[in-house]
């Protein structure tokens, strides 16, 4: 280096003196919540306390709106339920947490972006129902608060909030604008060198030829987590190569030593977080390339690690879908009127949509469409909610290849239904006996052996993990509380060992339920209004020619006519024209820009439908509506109604 710098000696010495200077300390295992405003005179607690309850009550008249009466047998568990996860979320001082998700789901809310009924564990919280973060009753369904936020470890609680894709960005911004732009960042990713790609780049920087490098690189398995000394291992072709040919093994030999280095930064789908004061007390940040947004230095594990605390923002499309299929279904709808969909107050037994699920007619519904999953439909027949649920936990490669499924179908359809003990019916009756979900593990820990649902949470997580010294441990107190509670020791180890085999394929139910939701309402839709919800997933996949093939031979199928483009009727998105005909989108035609559609659309909206071909030419900007548009135009038929022949 001296020689390097010989022209400039100081060099040296400022780097010397540069790295005596950066000394920091970093404070682990502390969180950082950014200050939630509340009202004078009141503070955080009290503030909590008083929405969460407020929220409740609000809740009540929706969960009781058909049986009044009801409303005054169930309501201490509802209150005692709420007081519980108060004390519990006040005693771990997460207050702030709760108050700064639902203000900007509250907000999303009223600025017209549709939010998801919930992700994740947070729908098994009553507080979180209260404060409309998640919009499913969590006692309704069973769900457990304490596989959210268990007091007896303690960890930040996190909330996953899906948003309409359209809409996300905005939410964001709001956050960025409300808590200070100097304290929002999205959080980095770090892509790293896998085995395939790290051989590529190598033999592109040693300069050998693409034939070559791409030789090598097709005889890496594909396969989630192979490296390069698996793969010499397992592929004999590959390690025949490396053996027998000198530049071969020269490439693969520097590729090895850089193999899981990180190659290229980017940004997390949904992390964001929210700094109590400015982002650099906390964490390096990053500028991305072109000046794009800031974000964290530090990947989504150590933003936590030092404390800061991430929020989920993330775009589901078919939130999009719904809030375009409503906007069409109650357009000039009075929102007081009996014609007005509330997409929030549709039944959850309504027999069109159980009907359209047990016909397996599921494309484009959520979660269902896929033909594995239409088949599973075929042979369930699911016909309540609860089953819909069901559908969502059961359709995963554990379930489906333990034989549990075929179990589940079978009970269903009227097999003996057997339960490990009687005091499991409760727990187990709405899946036919069958631990299908990570809280029904819980609550037979509670039920048979005395765990609290917090100690309960702790065993679930153990039996996932398969530790052997921490199972030995879990059975010994599992057997002893089952003793207490005069259970068989022979009949409780069996259970323990049914637990343990089923929390491998145990699903969180509180998820389940949560898009089970959005599942029946895209179902509910497509059963009641055909053509807006049709239109509105068409016009979602209008970038994908092969799916619009697919989705217009859906609506053939639920005869609806689809009417083919027309530069004097359509729109960019696909539209309806009656409840049986939906009109192509001019933004689905391949070669025809946004710009280009919007300037035919605003041209048509002032002076007219277009008379003919002369008339669309003389009237329209020809800077964007060039000869290659009129060109992908007539090829489609959209000026066919103009009186000329496509040729």
């Amino acid at each position: 280096m001296q020689t390097l710098f010989h022209d400039i000696p100081e060099a040296l010495e400022n780097s010397v003196e540069i790295a005596r200077r950066c000394n920091i300390e970093l404070a682990l295992g502390n969180n950082y919540l950014p200050d939630f405003p509340v009202p004078e005179g009141m503070d955080m607690a009290g503030y909590f306390k008083k929405l969460a309850q407020e929220g409740l009550e609000q809740r009540f008249q929706q969960i009781f709106a058909a049986d009044p009466a009801a409303l005054e047998r169930e309501r201490d568990k509802y209150t005692q339920r709420l007081d519980h996860e108060i004390n519990v979320i006040l005693e771990m001082g997460f207050p702030g947490y709760f108050l700064i998700v639902a203000d900007f789901i509250r907000w999303a809310k009223a600025n017209g972006i549709p939010v998801g009924p919930g992700r994740g564990s947070g729908a098994g919280s009553l507080v979180a129902y209260a404060l409309t973060i998640t919009d499913l009753d969590p006692i309704r369904y069973d769900l457990l608060f304490e596989r959210f936020l268990n007091p007896e470890r303690v960890s930040m609680p996190d909330f996953d909030v899906d948003f309409c894709m359209e809409g996300r960005d905005r939410v964001i911004d709001f956050v960025a604008e409300h808590y200070g732009r100097d304290r929002v960042s999205q959080i980095i990713t770090y892509g790293s060198m896998a085995a395939k790609a790290v051989v590529r780049d190598v033999g592109r920087v040693l300069g050998h030829p693409y034939g070559f490098v791409d030789r090598i690189a097709k005889l890496i398995p594909f396969e989630i987590g192979m490296t390069l000394d698996k793969a010499l291992q397992q592929e004999p072709a590959f390690s025949d190569l490396y053996h027998s040919d000198e530049d071969v093994r020269t490439v693969i030999d520097l590729a090895r030593s850089l193999e899981g280095l990180a190659r290229n930064a980017g940004k997390h789908a949904g992390g964001v977080v929210i700094a109590p004061s400015q982002l650099t007390d906390f964490t390096p940040l990053y500028c991305e390339q072109g000046g794009g947004a800031l974000v964290s230095q530090f990947d989504k594990d150590d933003v936590e690690a030092v404390g800061l605390v991430k929020f989920d923002f993330l775009g589901l499309r078919t939130l999009t879908i719904i809030d375009w299929a409503l906007k069409t279904i109650n357009a000039g709808v009075a929102p007081d009127s009996d014609a007005y969909v509330d997409i929030d107050a549709i039944p959850l037994d309504d027999r069109s949509a159980f009907e359209l699920l047990k016909a397996s007619t599921t494309t484009a519904v959520f979660q269902l469409e896929s033909s594995g999953m239409k088949d599973l439909i075929r042979r369930l027949q699911p016909d309540t909610f609860e089953d819909i649920v069901a559908l969502v936990a059961l359709f995963r490669p554990g379930p489906l290849q333990s034989g549990m499924v075929d179990d589940f179908i079978a009970r269903k359809h009227g097999a003996q239904i057997k339960y490990p003990h009687p005091d499991l019916e409760p727990i187990l009756k709405p899946t036919y006996g069958i631990i299908l979900y990570q809280e029904q593990v819980m609550q037979i820990a509670q039920v048979l052996a005395g765990y609290t649902l917090g100690g309960a949470d702790m065993l679930r997580r153990a039996m996932g993990k398969k530790k052997p010294e921490e199972m030995a441990k879990q059975r010994s107190i599992f057997l002893a509380g089952a003793k207490q509670r005069a259970v068989d020791e022979k009949v409780a180890s069996g259970i323990f060992d049914l637990m343990e085999k089923f929390a491998g394929y145990g699903f969180n139910k509180s998820h389940s339920a949560a898009y089970a939701l959005v599942s029946y309402q895209t179902a509910w839709l497509k059963a009641h209004y055909p053509a807006a919800f049709m239109a509105a997933v068409l016009s979602a996949d209008m970038d994908n020619t092969d799916k619009i093939v697919h989705l217009i031979a859906e609506c053939r199928d639920m005869r609806l006519q689809a009417v083919p483009p027309d530069v004097n009727r359509s729109l960019y998105s696909f539209t309806v024209l009656s409840k049986t005909t939906v009109v192509y989108g001019l933004g689905a035609i391949k070669g025809v820009g946004q710009a280009a559609i919007e300037g035919m659309i605003e041209e048509r909206n002032q002076g007219g439908v277009f008379a003919d071909l002369f008339d669309l030419c003389q009237r329209v900007d020809l800077r964007k509506v060039n000869r290659r548009v009129f060109d992908a135009l007539i090829r489609a038929g959209a000026l066919d109604s103009l009186g000329e022949t496509r040729a």
